[in-house]
């Protein structure tokens, strides 16, 4: 029973909770930012390449085979168009998280620098010293 009141303890603490919240917020993030780069960045990146879906670019190294047996041996093809993509997605992703990042920063420095200071003045030690030497004096 130990174990599983110690897995209970560990799924639902609140770190936990709140990575699971940002893994789900960051999965459809990186589909919006897919999105974005398939459908609004590329295409205009491909029509000034030569009207072409900037994806499909890629150099085969070595063209498809079929033997005379019918035996099919696939193309051996490097995809720079779709890995150019993937690329673009992670810059576009890591500024988003640069930009989040600096943000907070930023954010808990101003908060940092708006906490008030203690008062300067006598300590309480002294306070009360100078209490006690009145309360002598008048007696």
């Amino acid at each position: 029973m130990g174990m599983v009141k110690e897995f209970r303890e560990f799924a639902f603490k609140g770190n936990m909770v709140d990575m699971a919240v940002g893994i789900i917020i960051g999965a459809a993030f990186g589909g919006l930012v897919k999105s974005i780069v398939d459908k609004i960045i590329m295409p205009p990146l491909g029509l000034l390449m030569g009207n072409m879906d900037f994806s499909d670019y890629a150099i085969t190294l070595k063209e498809k085979v079929v033997d005379e047996a019918g035996k099919e041996t696939p193309a051996v093809v490097l995809q720079y168009g779709a890995f150019a993509t993937e690329l673009l997605n992670f810059v576009i992703i890591a500024f988003a998280v640069f930009i989040v990042v600096k943000s907070i920063n930023t954010a808990r420095k101003r908060f940092e620098e708006e906490k008030p200071e203690a008062p300067k003045g006598p300590s309480q030690e002294e306070l009360l010293t100078d209490i006690r030497d009145i309360l002598k004096a008048k007696a």
